[in-house]
Order: structure tokens, then C-alpha cells, then sequence
């Protein structure tokens, strides 16, 4: 496969954070081609951040990661608020959305991402709320593989209730290559073959971050500390198997100032480097 650059989004991103703000007003570092905010952090905002928000994600690409959307719930949508972002993403611009493969909502909010359980029946209510949004929001949404520590009811792998969802939702991935390694020490699979199983045209873009190791067979999916060697290998391995795509470096807590958190937008733009060079000069010889 040739890795061929989404030239409207860009290769590298940065997921945006309020304590940020300050420093990419003044200057957004050339490592930086696209952030990524949840929108429910900012749709409600006024006066001073919602003019500092509008500055950058008129002069910058920007794609929403959300948090509320709970497309795994027993609950019906919450329509409204999916009408919501529609306006927020057209006025912002918004390259992509993208939503976690979980469920945090029941007969009220809960403040944590609960997984779906892996059954056929989960399946087809999720793919029919996924094609919901879709019409409404009239646009592909992007579903991301989530952490999660428990699986009630499995009947389906991890990867095959992944992949069908994708099929019967005609949705796009948000590879996360974080929570693919986390997921393989704390349940105990093989986290190449996990990868290796992913659709490469369903990828619309990945992201990494850092985790927290409670015990040896126990890892926390925190975004509060540096990208680990594993993960940086897996995410060299993913653009080894699927081609070089957009990859978004997230840090939600210790956050460090933007030329650290460069650092590793650096290595991101690395690995892509190598894997195209490698992908022409395969196609070449």
C-alpha cells in the first residue's frame, strides 16, 4: 500500500487542552497539522475562549473526539444534542467527528466509558444508532476501539464485534494504538493480531497516548504520561500493515509545555517518514 497524505487534514495532531490555549495562540508549532477538542467542552462556551477557540479553528484543521454521544446505551439518542454538533462542526469547521465504541449513559450520566457487551444483539443496536447520527449529522461518524476492563455477556471477540460494526454501519476507525496495547496485556491477546485484523479502509485516523501500569497484568488507559516504546512499535507495525494515516498524540492530565509534548509529535512524523519510504521504494523495486 502507498500511504497517500490527507492533504486536508494533515499527518500529525495534537489533541487540544484548555491549559494549551495560551501557548498556541501565540505560535501552533510546525509538528502540529491538525488538534482535535471534544466538542462538549466547547459548544456551550462564551466570551473570551469561545473567541480564542474560533481564532485557531479558523487558521488551523480541526476534528472533534466526543465523550457524551453514548452510542452503546439503552437510552434513546439524544437528538438535540447530536443536532447540536451539526451546527457547532459546521461553524467551526470540523474535518471529522469521532466518538468512542462504549456507553456512558442509563437512566442518568455516568462519568466513565462502559463497555458494550460483544453480542450479536449489541451489534445491531449500536450499527442503528451509529446510522442515526450518521443522517443527522450528514457525515461519515468515525468509531474508535476503546479500553475497557470488563467483558459482561461476550459472545464475539473484541475484533469481530469491532469489524462488524464498521461493516453494517459503513462507518470509519479511529485507531487508537494505545488502547489496542492495553487491552492486549490486561486481557491477554496478541495485540499484532488484533491490529492485523483491522480494515485499512475503514481508518480514518489513530491516535497514541500514555497509560498508567497498576500491576503487571493491569494497565490504566490515563493519556497522563509519555507514549511508551511498545506502543510506538505497534504504531509502527499499524503503518507497516495499513499504510501511513493522520495519527493524533493525546495527553489530558500532566501536561507539559508544547515543546515537550513536540518531542513526540516529532517521532510520530518519524515513524510515517520511514514507513512511506519504505511503502515507494517496495512499490519501486
Amino acid at each position: 500500500m502507498i500511504p497517500t497524505k490527507n492533504s486536508e487534514l494533515g499527518m500529525v495532531g495534537l489533541g487540544l487542552r484548555r491549559e494549551m490555549l495560551d501557548e498556541l495562540l501565540e505560535h501552533v508549532p510546525q509538528q502540529v497539522d491538525f488538534m482535535e477538542v471534544a466538542p462538549e467542552n466547547w459548544l456551550k462556551l462564551g466570551g473570551r475562549f469561545k473567541k480564542q477557540f474560533k481564532t485557531l479553528t479558523d487558521a488551523n484543521n480541526f476534528v472533534c473526539h466526543g465523550l457524551s454521544l453514548s452510542i452503546g446505551s439503552p437510552e434513546p439518542l439524544d437528538i438535540a444534542f447530536v443536532k447540536s454538533l451539526k451546527s457547532f462542526f459546521d461553524e467551526h469547521n470540523i474535518k471529522l467527528y469521532s466518538e468512542h465504541l462504549s456507553y456512558c449513559s442509563g437512566t442518568g450520566h455516568m462519568y466513565d466509558l462502559m463497555p458494550i457487551p460483544f453480542t450479536d444483539d449489541a451489534v445491531a443496536h449500536v450499527v442503528a444508532r451509529i446510522k442515526q447520527v450518521q443522517d443527522i449529522l450528514e457525515r461519515q461518524l468515525v468509531i474508535e476501539n476503546v479500553s475497557y476492563y470488563g467483558a459482561p455477556g461476550q459472545q464475539l471477540s473484541e475484533l469481530e464485534f469491532t469489524n462488524a460494526i464498521l461493516e453494517q454501519a459503513d462507518c470509519k476507525l479511529l485507531l487508537d494504538v494505545n488502547n489496542i496495547y492495553v487491552n492486549s496485556v490486561n486481557h491477554g491477546y496478541n495485540a499484532e493480531e488484533f491490529l492485523c485484523g483491522l480494515p485499512s479502509k475503514r481508518i480514518a485516523y489513530g491516535h497514541v497516548a500514555g497509560h498508567y501500569n497498576e500491576a503487571d497484568d493491569l494497565i490504566v488507559d490515563t493519556h497522563g504520561a509519555d507514549v511508551i516504546d511498545p506502543v510506538w512499535q505497534l504504531l509502527d507495525k499499524a503503518y507497516q500493515l495499513h499504510g501511513v494515516f493522520p495519527t493524533l498524540l493525546e495527553r489530558d492530565f500532566n501536561i507539559p509545555s508544547i515543546n515537550v509534548l513536540t518531542k513526540e509529535l516529532d517521532i510520530i512524523h518519524n515513524l510515517q517518514s520511514k514507513n512511506a519510504s519504505a511503502a515507494l521504494t517496495q512499490q519501486t523495486a
